[in-house]
Order: C-alpha cells, then sequence, then structure tokens
C-alpha cells in the first residue's frame, strides 16, 4: 500500500480573470499569479503558502521587462532562495510539465507542500503599448513582437513565423490523412469548437461566454475573418486575455493532518511527455505527430487506464488540428466535449498557461461529481512538446512511487525518416502540405506549400497567383498530393500548378 506521505494530491485551486476598464489598473502577469495562488490557497482552506517548498512558475511574456519572474513574486511571497522557478519556455506543455515534477518531489519525500502558478496579461501589456505608441492594440500582438527585428531566416521569408501560419500545415495534411473533404473537415472543426464555446458559457472564469454554432465558427465573416486557411478567427487562440490559475500539491498524509475533506482531495496520476524536433521542417510528417501519440498512450499505460474509463479530458486546442490528432490517439468521440474549461478561443488563451486553467477547472469538475477520471493533455510551441497526466477522485497505479515521464526514446523510435531539406530546388514537386495568409480585411495576401521532390526532399514555394490560391481553398479537388512545379524567383522559389 502507497505510503500517504508520498502521494501527491491536490487540495487547492485558483482562478483570475482580470478585465479592467482603464488599462493603467489592470494587474499584470505577476499580480495574476500572486492572486490566483490567494485563491487556491483559499480553496484548500488556508495556510499553505507559507509553507510551499516549490513554486513552479510558467514563463510569461506579457510583461517581458519583469523577467525572470520568479524572484519577484518569491520576494512578494515572502519565500526563499531555490524554492521558487520557472519553466524553460512559455509553453503550453508548462503547466502540465510542473505539476508532475511536483507530484515526484512529493512522491520523492522533498517537500510537503508545492504549488504551480501563471499568468499573463497580454490584453493589459497590448492595450498600454498602443496607449504609448497611440497606435491600434491590433498593432501591438505580443507573438508578432517577439519576433520583430530579428533576421528573416529561410521559413520566415515564406511566411511561417508564429504558430497561427504554422498548425494548419498539420491540419491540411490530416484532413486530406483521415479521406476528409475541405467541407467534412471544418465540420469536424466546428463541431469541436462549438462545444468548447457551450462549456465555456457556462464556466465563469473563461473569458468568452457565448456559445457559437458549427456555421458560426467556420463561416468567414467580417466579424470572423479568416486568418490562416483554412482557420477562422473562431478557430484559433485569444490570447487578448488576461488570467491567472494557480494549484496547491501536497501529500495525502498533510492533506489529511490539516483537516482538508476526502471530497476535495484529487489525486495526481502519473505523467507523460515527448516532443517533436524544435525545427518544424525537420519532421517526418504533418498528418500526424508520432511525439503526441507515444504521450497520450503512454499517459494512459502508466494510469493503467484507457479511453472508456476517462469521463472527462482536456485535449489541448489551441488550433483545431491538435485535439483532432489527439481524439484519433485516444478514441475521443467527436460527440463528447474535449475540454472542461472551454478551449482556447473561448476559454482564454493566455500564451503557456492555459492548462493551468484547465487543470483548475478539471479538479472542480471532479470534486463536482461531474466524473471520476480526468486526463489533461497539453502541447507546447509549433506542435512540438506534449505532456499529459491524469487526475482522479481515487489512487491510481503507481500513485505514490516517482516516475520517469520522459518518453522520447519511445517517440523518436516511431518517428519515420525526416526527409532532407532543399532551400533552393527547382523542378517538379507534389504538395504536402499548404496554407494561405490573410490580410486584416479578409482578403488572400498569398501562401506558401510545403512540397515534396521526386526523390523524398522536402522543400518550400511561395504562393502568390489568385488561381492557385483559388485551387487551395475552394474545396473543389484535395490539393495535397497533387503536383506542380517549383520555380524559382529571385531569392524566394514560387509554386506553379501544373
Amino acid at each position: 500500500m502507497a505510503d500517504p506521505e508520498r502521494v501527491a494530491v491536490i487540495v487547492g485551486v485558483g482562478q483570475v480573470s482580470d478585465r479592467p476598464a482603464d488599462p493603467a489598473q489592470g494587474l499584470d502577469a505577476i499580480g495574476l499569479m500572486r492572486a490566483a495562488l490567494e485563491e487556491a490557497e483559499k480553496d484548500a482552506g488556508g495556510g499553505w503558502l507559507a509553507d510551499l517548498g516549490s513554486l513552479g512558475i510558467v514563463q510569461q511574456i506579457s510583461f517581458r521587462q519583469d523577467n525572470p519572474v520568479a524572484p519577484k513574486l518569491a520576494a512578494q511571497l515572502g519565500l526563499g532562495d531555490g524554492v521558487v522557478y520557472e519553466s524553460v519556455g512559455p509553453n503550453g506543455d508548462s503547466p502540465i510539465l510542473l505539476l508532475d515534477e511536483a507530484a515526484n518531489r512529493i512522491a520523492r519525500g522533498e517537500v510537503k507542500v508545492a504549488a504551480v502558478t501563471g499568468g499573463e496579461a497580454l490584453r493589459t501589456a497590448s492595450q498600454r503599448a498602443a496607449l504609448k505608441a497611440k497606435g491600434s492594440v491590433a498593432d501591438q500582438n505580443p507573438l508578432r513582437k517577439l519576433v520583430e527585428g530579428r533576421a528573416p531566416g529561410y521559413r520566415q521569408r515564406y511566411g511561417l513565423t508564429t504558430p497561427v501560419d504554422v498548425y494548419p500545415l498539420y491540419e491540411n495534411a490530416g484532413r486530406a490523412a483521415y479521406g476528409q473533404t475541405l467541407a467534412e473537415g471544418q465540420r469536424e472543426s466546428g463541431e469541436i469548437w462549438s462545444r468548447f464555446s457551450e462549456i465555456a458559457a457556462r464556466t465563469p472564469a473563461a473569458w468568452i461566454h457565448r456559445a457559437r454554432s458549427p456555421e458560426e465558427i467556420v463561416e468567414a465573416t467580417a466579424e470572423n475573418r479568416p486568418i490562416a486557411f483554412p482557420y477562422t478567427k473562431l478557430m484559433v487562440a485569444n490570447s487578448s486575455v488576461n488570467q491567472g490559475a494557480a494549484a496547491i500539491v501536497t501529500s495525502l498524509a498533510e492533506a489529511r493532518r490539516r483537516g482538508v475533506p476526502e471530497g476535495r482531495i484529487i489525486y495526481v496520476g502519473r505523467g507523460a511527455s515527448a516532443h517533436e524536433h524544435d525545427d518544424f521542417l525537420a519532421r517526418d510528417r504533418y498528418d500526424a505527430s508520432p511525439s503526441m501519440r507515444v504521450c497520450l498512450e503512454q499517459a494512459l499505460a502508466f494510469n493503467q487506464v484507457i479511453a472508456n474509463d476517462l469521463d472527462l479530458v482536456e485535449l489541448y486546442s489551441c488550433f483545431p488540428c491538435v485535439p483532432k490528432m489527439a481524439r484519433r490517439v485516444i478514441g475521443w468521440p467527436v460527440e463528447k466535449p474535449a475540454t472542461v474549461f472551454g478551449g482556447l478561443t473561448f476559454g482564454g488563451g493566455p500564451i503557456g498557461n492555459y492548462m493551468g486553467h484547465a487543470t483548475a477547472e478539471m479538479v472542480d469538475a471532479l470534486r463536482a461529481g461531474e466524473g471520476r477520471r480526468g486526463l489533461l493533455f497539453a502541447n507546447g510551441g509549433f506542435a512540438t512538446h506534449n505532456h499529459a497526466i491524469v487526475l482522479s477522485t481515487a489512487p491510481l497505479p503507481g500513485t505514490g512511487a516517482p516516475h520517469d515521464h520522459d518518453c522520447q526514446a519511445l517517440a523518436d523510435a516511431a518517428r519515420g525518416p525526416v526527409p532532407e531539406l532543399l532551400k533552393d530546388y527547382a523542378g517538379p514537386a507534389e504538395i504536402e502540405s499548404y496554407t494561405v495568409f490573410y490580410a486584416r480585411d479578409g482578403a488572400p495576401r498569398d501562401g506558401v506549400v510545403v512540397a515534396r521532390t521526386p526523390e523524398g526532399a522536402r522543400t518550400l514555394a511561395k504562393v502568390e497567383d489568385a488561381a492557385t490560391i483559388a485551387f487551395l481553398t475552394d474545396g473543389a479537388a484535395e490539393p495535397v498530393g497533387t503536383a506542380g512545379d517549383v520555380v524559382r524567383e529571385g531569392e524566394l522559389s514560387v509554386w506553379r500548378t501544373c
């Protein structure tokens, strides 16, 4: 029987949404983290923060001048050196990674009380920057600002700069691999996202409380403009939010000593992690993710559960391709909601800390009797980092023993050969995947094709002519797998359809 001193449980969760009428009065990222931790402490019955032996922070980007935030938050909370640390990056997997690490610290007997927190005040930061620059908030997009001033590399010259530019490559390749028409693929996205909006509409901590139909989500309109094909504004993460979340983790024995009611104790299972190559052009495919599959399969295996044992799931949802791939791995039906918070469009997309909110909502849902087991699956980077973990109302197999969540060796073994990248190729090729980029008025700007040469190498080609853009976006035929020519024009390659 597991030692209760080593069994990791969550005893408190907290969330904060800050909507100041005056941006000058808004909380910054550190303020959101502290407020969320204080809410989690209240939820756990009080008296926990002063005893923290470990506090993991999701790295923030909204107030970059405050980085690193660990020493500042530690000082505000009166915590000693070495207690507070930050994730390596502001990646979407960070909250689950930090939760897994906290549980392992409890299992190893290193600490009695740990916490995880994160917060982003992107809405306030953008509004303040716009006021200072006397310009528009839209011009202060924090993700775009991160790459401004850098010399464009090969990928950037073709428009592949931020996640919203890259994830459509997985969407379009995946749709073709699933044998779906464009209309069928969009319908699946609309159904998943519509259920997300319904969950968010009844979730107080979510950012947007308005349910949307599948048709409203996929149809491009002036309000719901196209962003990067085939994604509209309502299909992408909403980073213009001010949100913070936190969770307090302790041992089962400590929770009982402090009088936490049994019905409020949620057990932390074993996690699993794996990642793709950081360079998204150095991957074997775009219709699936071997590291995602391994991460999800191993998380279920480590906890000795199958999809039918899960009552609730949170499948990361920065863009539709991610939960589409994930649900196919675990066999989660499209008819069942894949979120407990509302997804990154409606729940809110505070860069790396979305899963902090999903964790809080999962804990609340399990406490409320909505199920016994829930899966939290996180994804970060450019479909790069994956981390999954299971929470439960009762101890799971292996509870109380430290574990290694790193499943990278299995992911590497599952990966196919990575094609050679040819930057100056000219000649016949076949479309592997693609996307089209749109201006703010909804007009197509240009696009990019990821192409394979007859020898199997990979190259990029720009799409500029209206006829090719129409072919890529009208749904009359599936572009993936069609032939064309890569033509060199100056410093760039251009795609010409046969």
